[in-house]
């Protein structure tokens, strides 16, 4: 029903690609990146999964990370939830050094780590035909809306989903 809306959007936003690509389980990488972050080099990764959806989008989008030193509720980190366990999940609540992360992607279920369990917050939103700062106004808006939307955040995905 929806798949001319569907191909629209992908040739639109650049959701279909040739390029080849080599993928990687995040765990074998994603300790390096943290390592790199942590000694100040700032890195830019593609994103897999659904869990940051609808602002970012899996292996379409890339996230520029860099190390600092406080988060703020509304930033998007990269933190390690496990012993070689890392997500990228956005910082809903903060109580001291405690950190409560969720997904804008997800209905229900939340982690929790620490500020130096974060190896690096979220600067830029890399699209195929844009880069959109983290601290853009309106970027910043349309998060805290999605924040307060969540009790109907399911009916919203279920939407986005079949659009996208």
């Amino acid at each position: 029903m929806l798949t001319p809306w569907r191909k629209r959007y992908q040739k639109r936003n650049g959701t279909t690609s040739n390029q080849p690509r080599h993928e990687l389980p995040n765990d074998a990488w994603l300790g390096e990146v943290s390592q790199m972050l942590r000694e100040g080099k700032p890195y830019a990764i593609y994103v897999k999964g659904y869990s940051m959806r609808p602002f970012i989008e899996h292996t379409r989008d890339r996230v520029f990370l860099e190390k600092r030193d406080s988060y703020n509720v509304g930033d998007a980190v990269l933190a390690q939830i496990a012993p070689g366990h890392y997500v990228l999940h956005r910082i809903i609540e903060k109580h001291g050094d405690e950190l409560i992360l969720q997904g804008d992607g997800n209905v229900h279920g939340v982690e929790l780590c620490t500020e130096k369990d974060v190896s690096g917050v979220v600067t830029q939103y890399i699209r195929p035909r844009r880069t959109i700062p983290a601290d853009d106004p309106k970027l910043v808006r349309r998060i805290k809306l999605w924040r307060r939307l969540r009790p109907v955040r399911k009916y919203l995905l279920f939407i986005y989903k079949a659009i996208v």
